[in-house]
């Protein structure tokens, strides 16, 4: 490819090689090196790369018509998929807003939920709760719900404040309480918020089932599910499940809300769900919710591409390949597998100091005290430094930092729901290989292989 000054700009200046090709789990440079996608993209391409059927489908539905505005005109696949879609939700999630990602879901979910409570007559509730750390998305309006402070602060005069509550970080707590109860104390931190804002100015919590990048696939203790759908019912507050990196089947479940049998009030799906293959998402939510408000006029709100033909083919064509190839079973199944054996990987090296996730989005946490959780020093730059010394070798990781953003290195572990565990072996090689290599150049202790 040229080596032309490039016009494109993105996060950094970190250079890449151009992509050449894509192959199941692998990736190709355009010198013929070979990656294993181990984070799937961005926990994206759960169902791997250049499926044949679903890029067959995609092209029967370009050959027909790759845009319909939907003021103009219902579209096939469109309901089609939003069937799918409702047909794979706890029951009484029947309704499906189409979006292009992440956070056009997130900001679509809570512009539902307000619109809902103004057919309520309840025009007081417009206060959503987060959890910090967290992530919902890039938008102003997703922002302001996302607690990571690199992220948000610059905007913060831009954002309107939302109120916060502790991520459930039990793993670094140094107390005598059960999982049990610790899971229970962190779901009263909801109920004290609501009490300090007003619950009658409380419009929802929205909260990610299995942390996502800015915890790093952190899984709350079982009791605090529950008991979270317990409080939003107390106070009849919207409950919000942001699966847009849990669903679609990446935890071992279609929704991860499954694993804890908890119904949301309102779904919001993306990444997995149309799999890298097109820019699809979904709002997921009842008609109780809905139909309010297209009583009252309509959902004030909408995107150019919501509902495109052509997404909403891929979209159906991952699905077939979710159910057909019983992948979402694999997921668990190799998750499992893929868990055991980066647990394992503590024994060899004492500054992992935590894995931990459900399926196969797994993560490990570095610490520079496993008996403390202190982190990494800051300016070892770990979460990067790592990152880079897999991609040298053909592992492609993410990372992120693990405290809020300012300190910590987690890093997420995640390939494609079709991976096989000969794979898992090559994921754990490199990965072996490459944390030597890391603990070398920082003079960290390993233990004997």
């Amino acid at each position: 490819m040229t080596d032309a000054p490039s016009h494109l700009f993105y996060q950094s200046r970190n250079p890449r090689p151009f992509l050449d090709r894509g192959e199941g789990i692998y990736l190709f440079d355009e010198t013929g090196k070979r990656y294993i996608d181990g984070s799937s993209g961005a926990m994206v391409s759960n169902i791997g790369h250049s499926n044949p059927r679903v890029l067959t489908a995609m092209k029967a539905q370009m050959d027909k018509a790759t845009f319909g505005y939907r003021l103009h005109f219902r579209t096939e696949p469109a309901e089609a998929l939003a069937a799918r879609t409702a047909a794979m939700m706890p029951d009484g999630l029947d309704r499906v807003f189409f979006v292009s990602g992440g956070s056009e879901a997130v900001e679509s979910a809570v512009k539902l939920a307000r619109q809902y409570a103004l057919t309520q007559g309840e025009p007081q509730r417009w206060k959503v709760i987060s959890r910090f750390p967290s992530y919902h998305g890039c938008t102003l309006g997703a922002l302001a719900l996302t607690g990571y402070a690199p992220l948000a602060d610059p905007f913060a005069p831009m954002l309107q404040e939302m109120p916060r509550i502790p991520a459930p970080t039990t793993y670094l707590d140094r107390d005598n309480l059960t999982e049990e109860q610790r899971g229970l104390k962190y779901a009263e931190t909801l109920r004290d918020r609501i009490l300090t804002e007003g619950p009658e100015t409380v419009l929802a919590f929205i909260m990610e089932p299995v942390g996502g990048a800015s915890t790093g696939a952190l899984v709350a203790p079982d009791s605090y599910y529950g008991r979270i759908r317990e409080i939003c019912d107390t106070f009849g507050i919207l409950l919000i499940y942001d699966e847009v990196m849990t669903g679609a089947g990446r935890t071992g479940r279609f929704l991860a809300a499954e694993h804890w049998g908890i119904t949301p009030d309102i779904v919001a799906l993306s990444k997995g769900f149309g799999a890298g293959y097109a820019p699809l998402g979904a709002t997921v939510a009842g008609s109780r919710i809905v139909e309010p408000i297209l009583d009252a006029g309509g959902f004030l709100h909408g995107f150019t591409y919501a509902g495109n033909p052509l997404a909403c083919a891929a979209g159906l064509a991952v699905l077939d390949e979710l159910e057909t190839r019983g992948l979402i079973a694999n997921a668990a199944a190799m998750g499992a597998l893929l868990q055991a054996r980066l647990t394992v990987l503590m024994e060899r090296y004492p500054f992992i100091g935590d894995v931990r996730g459900k399926g196969l989005l797994l993560a490990f946490e570095l610490v520079s005290d496993r008996e403390t959780m202190a982190p990494l020093p800051k300016g070892l730059n770990a979460h990067s430094e790592l990152v880079e010394i897999a991609y040298a070798r053909g592992l492609i990781l993410y990372s992120r930092r693990t405290r809020g953003g300012i300190e910590g290195d987690h890093f997420l572990v995640c390939p494609p729901l079709i991976v096989t565990s000969a794979q898992i072996d090559e994921i754990m090689e490199i990965l072996t290989d490459s944390l030597d290599a890391f603990a070398a150049r920082f003079g960290l202790e390993t233990a004997a292989a």
